[in-house]
């Protein structure tokens, strides 16, 4: 289903990630990195190259809304991935942001992963 698509992970949560990781790959996604804090985010963001990233909303070291700008201008198709609903200040300026709330079925967040891209092209 993600035949070759590479995907970051921005996902505090260890076990959450693992599942997010081994989803991607059963479905023929290429994880290229998992970030766990906002730093770790931006430093993989500069210097990766991917073509979709899952967000969660809360990660240890501040605000993630630079992390969602960042991904926004560099272009990547970005899917949130949170317990909680997306912030009404965020979805203003990301009208087009798809936010999904954990716990989600894999088809639902690999249809939404390829309709981003599809969106993006």
């Amino acid at each position: 289903m993600l035949s070759g698509i590479q995907v970051l992970i921005v996902e505090d949560e260890a076990l959450v990630a693992a599942s997010l990781s081994d989803v991607m790959e059963n479905a023929g996604g290429e994880v290229v990195g998992v970030a766990r804090s906002v730093s770790e985010a931006r430093e993989l963001i500069r210097r990766l190259t991917f073509d979709a990233a899952v967000l969660d909303l809360h990660l240890p070291g501040g605000d993630v809304t630079p992390i969602l700008e960042a991904l926004h201008a560099g272009r990547a198709p970005t899917i949130v991935y949170s317990g909680d609903e997306l912030p009404e200040k965020v979805r203003a300026r990301h009208p087009e942001l798809v936010a999904l709330r954990k716990p989600v079925l894999t088809g639902r967040l690999m249809a939404e992963i390829l309709r981003a891209r599809r969106t993006d092209l």
